[in-house]
């Protein structure tokens, strides 16, 4: 049973794994390191039992060493000057014979000083550049050579070929240690940017599922709530002098309201985490498809907007999404009529051309005389957003949508939707609702203005 009491295996590899994430400072373990080397060439002997004589140690031996040690506590920020300053110093020690050759009489003898030495261009052939990197060991090693031949003729080319190496080996280190931090470091920057673009692709198929789903909202609110709205205001107009006509208003709008909460319950079990089990039956009401829209027509007629429906051509076959996207622009349009034209005249118009395009128009006469600012109009009018709903959609099934109002009064929607496997241009399309031209149906054509977002203008 657990009692939320920590065990103590638990806590000690909690210990340990606190303690391996722990790093000590860079700046404590370079100081560490010159301190190592400065007392090891401090208290190395001065000389072999069968060594060389060297001469006795004093205080410019104590100088040089410190001078070889010291700097390598800041070579991570200076490495250039830092091997240079060694170099000199390992140099003046084998000159004056405080530290032994590196090849003599006495055989091979690689004292601390050389291992300083090596430190030094490791650490820079990591730190500088491949080119500054290059031209360290192209002065050093000449200058250990000239040197080794100098002072130990005897055995100068033996001396000159161990330094050569020795050099050569710290060198091709360093370079080696660097080439796997670059590429550790550019796995790391990576990971970073394929994380960076996973996050980016989720935030903006986020952002994609949000505006699907603000769409639906506004689709379904809109368009159900304007109708409630307004078949109230008409039964409350006719209820004294019609209690009949109020009635079936009344049986409207429960229908209306049955029907939004119908579509809003789909929409929600649409935003259930929980996916449905293979196999089961879906529970999610469907979707609205062109089989509705007729029964769209008729709702909005019984709102008081008189609509002359017609079709033409042979229909094609449209996928789910295209069909919503044709239901969704029909009813946002008559939203946009009823909300800004109130009880008028529209005209919804469906022609297939040819089994490659959908061409639907929705327009209206506008605002009757006399009705220019009734109740209803300053009810429902607002700066939404139907326009920018209707042209994503279109746009999301690779359609076109024109919108604008006409000469003669009124408002038009047109948009081209493609038949699956066709586009919107060629010969057999239909052409737009050119503004200020005659290719829209009648009533007339549009003004030269279009609306680019928000709902439709009166």
């Amino acid at each position: 049973m657990h009692t939320g009491v920590p065990t103590v295996g638990h806590m000690t590899r909690g210990g340990l794994d606190s303690i391996a994430r722990r790093r000590v400072p860079r700046a404590v373990v370079d100081v560490v390191m010159a301190l190592l080397m400065v007392v090891g060439g401090l208290g190395m002997p001065v000389r072999a039992p069968d060594g060389p004589v060297l001469r006795d140690p004093d205080v410019w031996r104590a100088l040089l060493v410190l001078v070889s040690g010291v700097p390598l506590a800041v070579h991570r920020k200076w490495p250039l000057p830092v091997v240079l300053v060694v170099a000199l110093a390992v140099g003046l020690l084998q000159a004056f014979h405080y530290i032994p050759p590196p090849v003599g009489e006495h055989g091979t003898t690689i004292g601390v000083s050389y291992v300083m030495l090596a430190v030094a261009v490791s650490v820079t052939a990591v730190r500088s550049s491949g080119r500054t990197a290059t031209l360290m060991l192209v002065v050093l090693a000449p200058a250990f050579i000239v040197g080794e031949l100098l002072m130990v003729p005897d055995y100068g080319t033996a001396a000159a070929t161990t330094m050569t190496v020795l050099l050569a080996v710290a060198w091709a280190f360093g370079r080696l240690f660097r080439a796997r931090k670059t590429m550790a470091t550019e796995a790391l920057e990576r990971a970073a940017a394929v994380e960076r673009e996973q996050a980016a692709n989720a935030r903006a198929a986020l952002a994609q599922e949000r505006a699907h789903i603000a769409r639906e909202l506004h689709d379904i609110v809109a368009h159900n709530v304007s109708l409630m709205v307004v078949q109230t205001i008409a039964a409350d107009r006719v209820q004294d002098r019609d209690g009949a006509k109020a009635h079936e208003l009344h049986r409207s709008i429960e229908q209306t309201g049955r029907a939004a909460v119908t579509e809003l319950r789909r929409l929600l079990l649409v935003l259930r985490t929980d996916d449905e089990e293979e196999g089961e039956p879906s529970r999610q009401p469907p979707q609205p498809t062109m089989e509705q829209i007729p029964a769209l027509v008729d709702s909005v007629r019984a709102a008081g907007l008189d609509i002359d429906f017609v079709t033409s051509g042979e229909p094609g076959e449209l996928s789910a999404g295209f069909e919503l996207a044709v239901y969704r622009v029909i009813q946002e349009a008559f939203t946009n009529t009823l909300k800004h034209a109130g009880h008028t005249s529209a005209q919804l118009s469906l022609t297939w051309q040819r089994d490659r395009s959908l061409v639907l128009h929705v327009c209206d006469t506008g605002r009757r005389p006399g009705h220019e600012d009734t109740p209803l109009v300053r009810t429902l009018k607002g700066a939404g957003h139907g326009l920018v709903g209707m042209r994503e959609r279109v746009a999301a099934v690779g359609g076109t949508l024109r919108t604008g109002q006409r000469p003669s009064g009124g408002y038009c929607v047109h948009a081209t939707i493609p038949l699956p496997g066709y586009g919107t241009t060629g010969p057999e399309a239909v052409p737009a609702c050119d503004p200020g031209g005659a290719t829209c149906p009648e009533p007339g054509p549009l003004h030269s203005g279009e609306t680019a977002e928000g709902d439709s203008a009166p």
